[in-house]
């Protein structure tokens, strides 16, 4: 059965915010955003600096819907983090810097997949001892939905209880019929999976709202993963230059109430994952 099946609905969008507790920013637009009704759900990077800040703000609100990001780059050039479980070079995690590599190919090249697990599983164990109470587990650039990885990343979801968030449906997956096995293998076994996804817009701030509007107007019958960026202002701008508009651009577009406004008027459901979590727990079991 289809998770829009068994959640009720025809079409229904997850707003989900990658990144959170990256910095201060992704925080303070995260939590905006949730409060108001205007975001459903968001991730955490455990390794990132502004963690502790989100972690405190979760255990003040169990209701928030917050799941681990789980972390295996560090992409900006002066801004980075590092595993919480090693410091050891051999870990295949780490690079000449000391930090997570920049990118997924480079990971990939020196990727152990036992240190990865271990450190998958300690991300997950924090999050849990720092007060949030974790809903799901995704990947930050798709690291850990590498075909090296895939099998843990499902397993990680049934040991803790966390719904692996796989989409049925991606462009991105670096071995199309691996990816699409494992997906199968969750179909099979009556696991709920989700539809389809959508990212951020890369794109100037007078094309911003056109955009999103055409993206939730032509949602296909399902549930569809937005995987946002949303970013206050202040401090992301240092962090990423290039890329900063972007997320503070999108902060503004769901901070103005507009794109709910879009959902109602379409039938569209926000949804998010603490409730898909419990048919995962169900199911499962």
């Amino acid at each position: 059965m289809t998770l829009a099946r068994l959640l009720g609905v025809e079409r229904a969008a997850i707003f989900h915010v990658d990144d959170v507790g990256m910095c201060h920013g992704a925080n303070r637009g995260f939590l905006d955003l949730a409060q108001r009704g205007f975001v459903t759900c968001g991730s955490v990077m455990v390794p990132c600096p502004w963690f502790r800040e989100i972690a405190e703000a979760a255990a003040a609100d169990p209701m928030l819907d917050l799941g681990v990001h789980l972390t295996l780059t560090s992409e900006w050039e002066h801004y980075r983090w590092a595993p919480i479980s090693t410091v050891s070079r051999a870990s295949g995690l780490i690079d000449d810097d000391g930090f997570f590599w920049r990118d997924v190919a480079s990971l990939r090249r020196h990727l152990v997949p036992e240190a990865a697990e271990v450190e998958l599983r300690t991300q997950i164990e924090r999050a849990q001892a720092s007060g949030i109470q974790p809903t799901h587990i995704d990947a930050h650039m798709a690291a850990a939905m590498l075909p090296e990885l895939l099998d843990c990343h499902v397993r990680l979801g049934y040991d803790y209880g966390l719904f692996p968030v796989l989409p049925r449906r991606i462009r991105f997956a670096p071995e199309p019929q691996g990816y699409d096995a494992t997906v199968a293998a969750l179909d099979r076994a009556g696991l709920p999976v989700v539809d389809f996804i959508r990212g951020t817009l890369p794109v100037a701030a007078e094309v911003v709202e056109p955009g999103y509007r055409k993206l939730v107007e032509e949602l296909a019958p399902g549930v569809t993963l937005f995987a946002l960026h949303c970013t206050a202002p202040g401090d992301v701008e240092a962090i990423t230059p290039q890329h900063a508009s972007w997320r503070t651009n999108e902060y503004a577009l769901f901070a103005s109430g507009i794109v709910a406004e879009w959902c109602a008027q379409l039938g569209i459901v926000p949804v998010g994952y603490r409730k898909i979590q419990s048919l995962w727990n169900k199911l499962r079991s």
